[in-house]
């Protein structure tokens, strides 16, 4: 498919302003928050709240007349990201969708080792789940937060917590061993992302829990019992084989798993909905997925 003009100034643009993984943590993370001070989609209202004791911004497009609601885990590499780097996105996701979306601001490692991340992560669900029918909630998240997503289920799973009617992850990364043949195979292709800073990323955010532990890395996670899934990314992706593989051992769970693989896209390129329309596409692909599996 050949890739839209926009698409491929994209393309060129994030190559040159991908973040050098040496650069100071602190910096990295103020740089990737600046992405705020892009416009925020209008019809939206925004509110800073917390939600399970966890900080996150919820945003309720101005036309939802349903109690559909969406938990969103931003990406980052479990080091960065917040809501602030991710409302612009996940609002327009909402406007899509027709749904409350809130995103968490789970604690990050180095300072705070896994399952801090995941903890968070529960604690927002099972706080949201005692407001709204778990029914009408979708768990979402990109990159790291599509790993945590999965880890959020599992846990939920195994604590007997009611599951949310469906899960949207974007570029999962699903094994932080980054023994997936894409991360060296896409590794000079994906511009988004430096698959040389992976396995020291994951290193930094389990601690002295090994990078196979199924908590970790949700790829050898039994995966049984989880709601159906839609799992998205692009053929240019260094984390390609983390989505193949999720959707193969997703399905041989007996998982209903939908997976949307976008020809020419790279790491995360949903975020530039609004800038280009193969994001725009995908995000309202993933909108009709979750507005069919939370009809009420």
């Amino acid at each position: 498919m050949k890739l839209s003009y926009r698409a491929r100034s994209m393309r060129r643009l994030v190559a040159r302003f991908v973040q050098d993984d040496k650069m100071p943590l602190d910096e990295r993370r103020a740089a990737m928050d600046r992405i705020d001070k892009l416009p925020r989609p209008r019809k939206v209202d925004y509110a800073d709240t917390t939600v399970g004791g966890v900080p996150a911004i919820v945003a309720t497009p101005t036309d939802v007349d349903s109690d559909r609601h969406i938990l969103y885990l931003h990406g980052g590499g479990y080091l960065l990201g917040s809501p602030r780097s991710h409302i612009a996105m996940c609002a327009r996701l909402g406007k899509r969708a027709r749904a409350t979306i809130t995103v968490i601001d789970y604690r990050l490692a180095p300072e705070h080792l896994y399952p801090a991340a995941i903890d968070d992560c529960v604690a927002a669900y099972r706080h949201l789940s005692a407001r709204v029918d778990p029914s009408m909630i979708a768990i979402a998240g990109d990159s790291a937060g599509g790993g945590a997503t999965l880890s959020t289920l599992c846990a939920l799973r195994d604590a007997g917590d009611p599951l949310p009617a469906c899960a949207y992850v974007l570029s999962p990364w699903t094994d932080l061993t980054g023994s997936g043949e894409s991360v060296r195979t896409k590794a000079d292709i994906d511009p988004m992302i430096r698959a040389s800073a992976l396995v020291s990323s994951g290193e930094m955010y389990a601690g002295e829990t090994p990078l196979d532990d199924p908590g970790v890395s949700p790829l050898f996670a039994d995966l049984t019992g989880l709601p159906p899934m839609l799992i998205q990314t692009g053929t240019d992706e260094v984390l390609l084989s983390d989505s193949t593989r999720l959707a193969e051992r997703a399905s041989a769970a007996g998982v209903q798993t939908q997976f949307d693989l976008a020809d020419g896209m790279w790491h995360v390129y949903q975020a530039f909905a609004g800038y280009m329309p193969e994001a725009n596409e995908a995000l309202a692909y993933a909108a009709r997925f979750i507005r069919s599996q939370t009809p009420g």
